[in-house]
């Protein structure tokens, strides 16, 4: 198969979606790999490396589209590349369709193969490719949110940790999944206050038991929220339900119930995110203030730490991508359910209930439409 990896356009997006260790992992099983030039350098791998890995280098970004089968990336295709897609190209990357009508349409149009890196799914409910990047939010997200609850930033002066004869932060977070989990470790090691919320009686049970005595598990509802957020410094937003839309957990006039200062971090905003007053931000412009509070919304919070971000990520995404190409899509989707999953737009049809659901159009059944797929190449 001819793979390729175009550079990152989306702004401040400095990760790439496969390293030179990954590029003789394709060489080894006979494959092609077109990468873009300086695609690697902003997290720190070199174009002479990727050419001794045995890459080809192509100096723009239609070169590389024009000429592959299967696309790597890590974030989703910007309007400027939608043009660049050809149909039957197998994109594999984050997508968040269900945050995008726009993007969702504009891959439908281009009758491509989305297979979406958050919706590979394993039987215990598991996101193998999600889970990289997630433990990397969850911990930036507290060193993001302690920053900007300086003064400076327009927060409320407070230190996350406090010091001797002055009381912590209190950190509020929303979601006991790996996102919250990792953003609680952080917070409560550098000494804040800690509560988690969930639905769920067995995760609370487990994070009680693994958390140290600064972290407090509370059950998550509408009234404890709006209590909650009375009192707290600092709320991270870390709710996802795979593939859909996050629920709005924080409204528009629960803003009024908090102190000035406060900074919320939506973790879940390239997901349409879990705070009703949160839109995108990026690097470049990372904050805005509504009603005195101070609201971080990167939708590509990993991509400031572009080497740690990239290796936890193709450390997930290279197995996968490898069956992909050496099987071809269709019968690597039909052998691992894992990367069934995995699928959420081919030929233009939706075929995964999540983004169906979330723009009200027709869910084609992935199976059959896979089986067609391969009969047609057995044919």
């Amino acid at each position: 198969m001819v793979i390729g990896v175009p550079k990152e356009i989306k702004n401040n997006e400095n990760r790439v979606a496969l390293t030179p260790a990954g590029v003789a992992e394709f060489r080894r099983y006979g494959h092609t790999v077109y990468v873009q030039v300086n695609a690697g350098v902003e997290s720190g791998f070199e174009d002479e490396e990727y050419i001794d890995a045995g890459a080809i280098m192509l100096p723009t970004i239609e070169e590389v589209y024009g000429i592959s089968e299967m696309i790597m990336k890590v974030k989703e295709p910007i309007a400027s590349e939608y043009e660049l897609i050809k149909e039957d190209q197998l994109l594999f990357t984050y997508f968040h369709f269900a945050s995008s009508e726009e993007l969702t349409h504009a891959m439908i149009d281009r009758k491509a193969v989305c297979l979406a890196y958050e919706t590979v799914e394993k039987t215990d409910r598991s996101l193998p490719l999600l889970i990289p990047m997630s433990e990397v939010a969850g911990r930036m997200a507290v060193q993001e949110g302690a920053k900007y609850l300086e003064k400076p930033q327009k927060g409320r002066g407070i230190l996350l940790g406090g010091v001797p004869g002055v009381k912590p932060a209190h950190v509020l977070i929303l979601g006991g999944g790996i996102v919250g989990t990792q953003a609680a470790k952080m917070a409560a090691g550098l000494g804040a206050h800690v509560t988690i919320m969930d639905i769920s009686l067995p995760r609370l049970r487990y994070l009680s038991d693994i958390m140290p005595e600064n972290v407090d598990t509370l059950m998550s509802n509408e009234y404890s929220i709006r209590e909650a957020v009375k009192t707290s410094d600092l709320i991270i937003g870390a709710v996802l339900i795979p593939g859909a839309k996050a629920p709005h957990l924080i409204t528009r006039d629960m803003l009024k119930l908090m102190r000035a200062g406060t900074v919320l971090v939506d973790v879940a905003v390239d997901q349409g995110g879990c705070i009703e007053t949160c839109v995108p931000t990026t690097h470049e412009n990372p904050t805005y203030v509504i009603d005195n509070v101070v609201h971080y919304c990167v939708a590509n919070m990993p991509g400031a730490v572009p080497y740690t971000s990239t290796v936890a990520l193709t450390n997930a995404t290279l197995t996968y991508a490898l069956q992909l190409a050496n099987k071809g899509w269709q019968k690597a989707c039909l052998d691992n359910d894992e990367l069934k999953r995995g699928l959420n737009v081919v030929n233009g049809k939706i075929v995964y209930k999540g983004v169906a659901d979330a723009f009200g159009l027709p869910l084609e059944d992935v199976t059959e439409l896979l089986k067609k797929e391969e009969e047609q190449i057995d044919f």
